[in-house]
């Protein structure tokens, strides 16, 4: 199968969803995005990435159940599939490959 590209943010949306592991959903997953990247991070976007990854094959949704907090209203659930958790591994690779690469490590900048 032909390898599909990501862009940074639908790498970072993808793997949280694996992170999230069955509890995925728009809110949590804005909430984990801003947390670990301290990213400013909008929920159109995420919706918006989670359906270019859906589209790619590479999520699915479905729709979990009602819920007292949310009024009675669903969450769509959002889940990798076997293609997406490969394009993960590869994008894992293919970096650790090149980290491994580099002629001199970075170290990290201290500042006075």
């Amino acid at each position: 199968m032909k390898r599909t590209y990501l862009g940074e943010f639908e790498e970072i949306v993808l793997l949280t969803v694996a992170v999230l592991e069955g509890q995925a959903y728009g809110v949590a997953l804005t909430h984990e995005i801003i947390e670990q990247t301290g990213r400013s991070v909008r929920l159109n976007q995420i919706h918006a990435a989670l359906q270019r990854l859906e589209d790619k094959g590479m999520v699915k949704s479905e729709m979990g159940e009602p819920t007292a907090e949310r009024g009675g209203r669903r969450k769509r659930l959002f889940t990798v599939t076997a293609y997406g958790r490969r394009t993960l591994q590869e994008i894992q690779e293919v970096r650790a490959t090149l980290w491994n690469r580099l002629p001199n490590p970075l170290n990290p900048v201290i500042s006075a």
